[in-house]
């Protein structure tokens, strides 16, 4: 017999639901933690970790069994989601960059022929998958100002360019990029590509340094008559603003999560450092401005807890090539929004409970702090944000 609790009633999960967040608490708590000192103080890349995440079932949450996935829903991986943010959030985000914005991405929209080459390795993790978007002069006008360029020669395509601030594109070995097949189409001349790490002509420049997400490597990608298979073009040539657009939506709907599950964690050491730590006799949980922190930090974590949920049932529902415009337009951006905006607040308070050794700066809550700013910037900044909210609303 399933017992239901109050806090499930309140997030509205299905006794299932909490189930799969449950489990991949306890893996990410197992598996996962023991690897995040090491990979903030370090920036290493524990490469074993993908494999296990597969060989354990939690890369291609919302994919059909019949390419290896779990055959469940974007709400699912949502869950998996937040319970690896609060254990290991740097190896969260290289999960979700590989899970969401590669995987979820060829899934939708490529061929059958790209899927049974693609999706099998990336559902195990013997594959690590990136998104190839940003560039240097392309970060919140990613589109309208890309220079990556790919022209048609024969049985292949050539791109030239370079993409920047690339989640994963140290180690990937599937990359889901794009670049300009018609530069005067503009934002319609953009086409979509599965490059793979061995074509001719690709290279990592640099990995980059971080303040924060330390671990998750992120780099920077160039192009040099890089050929591409035309088989590896995904959907129509010009059409790929349809995929990005649509995949932008989920990306935000699945960053929210990303910022739930670090906020859960930063409530839970605040309110262990605030039993244990002890001033003028007595612990700091005593004193009524460190309770009124945490009563704040409750409040903020569950109301951003159910706008998450929110926004990923809706975005279980979004059709392929659906996306970059209306309803779920707004709603993924809100929530984005909100969760990182949250998230600040919370890791704020959290710093100030932890006093001095929050300022250091291997302690846990710190690294959690040095967290805060990716996710008021990556996905669309949060100004970005408020520009789709204020044009849906608006009728713009």
């Amino acid at each position: 017999m399933t017992t239901t609790s109050a806090s499930q009633v309140f997030s509205g999960l299905s006794d299932d639901e909490q189930q799969i967040l449950d489990q991949a608490d306890r893996f990410a708590r197992q598996e996962l933690y023991p690897l995040s000192a090491r990979m903030d103080a370090d920036e290493w890349w524990p490469a074993e970790a993908f494999p296990k995440i597969g060989a354990t079932g939690y890369f291609g949450i919302p994919i059909p069994e019949a390419y290896g996935g779990a055959g469940l829903d974007l709400f699912a991986s949502g869950l998996v989601l937040q319970a690896f943010a609060r254990w290991n959030h740097a190896l969260a985000l290289s999960w979700v960059a590989h899970e969401n914005l590669c995987l979820f991405n060829i899934f939708r929209n490529a061929s059958e022929a790209q899927r049974q080459r693609y999706l099998p390795g990336l559902c195990s993790g013997r594959s690590v998958g990136a998104l190839g978007l940003t560039e240097p002069g392309a970060g919140s006008d990613a589109i309208g100002s890309m220079r990556t360029t790919a022209t048609r020669e024969g049985d292949h395509y050539v791109l030239n360019g370079t993409k920047l601030y690339i989640t994963n594109g140290p180690v990937a070995d599937v990359l889901l990029v794009y670049a300009k097949t018609k530069r005067d189409l503009g934002s319609k001349g953009v086409s979509a590509f599965i490059v793979e790490k061995g074509f001719p002509g690709f290279k990592v420049a640099q990995k980059l340094t971080k303040m924060g997400f330390r671990g998750s490597p992120t780099g920077e990608l160039v192009f040099d008559d890089c050929r591409v298979p035309a088989a590896n073009l995904v959907g129509e040539e010009d059409r790929g603003v349809q995929v990005v657009m649509s995949g932008l939506d989920l990306e935000r709907a699945m960053v929210a999560p990303l910022c739930l599950g670090i906020c859960e964690r930063a409530l839970e050491l605040s309110i262990e450092y605030a039993r244990t730590r002890k001033q003028f006799g007595q612990p700091i949980a005593n004193f009524q401005m460190v309770r009124s922190k945490i009563a704040d930090m409750y409040v903020w974590t569950e109301s951003a807890r159910v706008m998450t949920y929110q926004a990923l049932r809706a975005a279980n529902h979004l059709e392929v090539g659906g996306g970059g415009r209306g309803e779920i337009h707004k709603i993924t951006a809100a929530s984005v929004m909100y969760a990182a905006n949250t998230m600040n607040k919370v890791l704020d308070e959290a710093v100030q409970i932890h006093g001095g050794s929050g300022y250091i700066w291997e302690s846990e809550i710190n690294r959690l702090y040095r967290s805060i700013k990716l996710l008021e910037i990556g996905a669309g900044t949060t100004e970005v944000r408020k520009i789709i909210i204020s044009d849906e609303l608006l009728g713009r």
